[in-house]
């Protein structure tokens, strides 16, 4: 009876909540941009956390949140073990608001061939 009533409590508790995959930013050395005219720059140094098993790629895509039309383009990175995309890996067109400052968001899409195994956001302030 002992060994049924601790299974039930067993069903009962809840399951240790897993590390969703998540990255941080910083904009880095890019040129002050306030035109609208945005700049060809290097990507930011991305450090990536918890990134799903199997995962051999990541794509990263920028969008202005006030402006969500606009392509700001992005670009895939092999994974490395350090979980440390460095500086400019790959280009996209800098943030440029044209008046104040916007809303900018990082998507980044954990790969393995065509599927797509997870997906994080990160977003900050420009120019901050």
């Amino acid at each position: 009876m002992r060994s049924v009533l601790a299974a039930c409590l067993c069903l009962m508790l809840p399951a240790p909540a897993l590390a969703e995959f998540s990255f941080t930013f910083q904009w880095g050395a890019i040129p002050l941009c306030t035109s609208g005219n945005p700049n060809r720059v290097g990507n930011p140094q991305f450090v990536l956390s918890d990134v799903p098993e199997g995962t051999t790629v990541v794509e990263f895509r920028l969008k202005d949140l006030d402006v969500p039309g606009y392509n700001h383009g992005g670009g895939k990175v092999r994974l490395t073990t350090s979980g440390t995309v460095p500086m400019g890996v790959f280009k996209y067109k800098s943030p440029c608001p044209p008046n104040g400052s916007h809303t900018y968001e990082w998507t980044a899409k954990a790969r393995s061939g065509g599927k797509v195994l997870a997906t994080a956001k990160a977003r900050r302030k420009y120019p901050e």
